[in-house]
């Protein structure tokens, strides 16, 4: 079992700046990737960046590539969102996940076992 604990949304203004932790505990080590996603109210749950756990590489949804950046802190076993040019757009509730997503996959909530209770973020116009 994986536990996963995000924190670090809130209530914004558009252009600004936001960023999400997520800490895992548990048996991490056989998860190969992390991911993060977000659902809007009456939307479904959908993908915005992921990176491989062991590797680095990261994979971002073309609707965030270049605002929003994702990292790992190793040691600590945390997973960061760093979130920047902010729009209403944006607004969701975001939630981490674990799992051992192949390739062609890593974008898909389905490959993700694991997942956090969500943390909201607001974007005001």
């Amino acid at each position: 079992q994986v536990q996963l604990v995000e924190s670090g949304g809130g209530l914004v203004q558009a252009g600004s700046s936001l960023k999400l932790s997520c800490a895992a505990s548990g048996s991490t080590s056989g998860q190969y990737a992390m991911g993060w996603f977000r659902q809007a109210s009456g939307k479904e749950r959908e993908f915005v960046g992921s990176i491989r756990w062991n590797s680095g590489n990261t994979y971002y949804a073309d609707s965030v590539k270049g605002r929003f950046s994702v990292s790992r802190d190793k040691a600590k076993g945390t997973v960061y969102l760093q979130m920047d040019i902010l729009k209403p757009e944006d607004t969701a509730v975001y939630y981490c996940a674990a799992g051992r997503p192949i390739l062609s996959e890593i974008r898909a909530v389905r490959a993700y076992a694991y997942w956090g209770q969500g943390t909201q973020v607001t974007v005001s116009s």
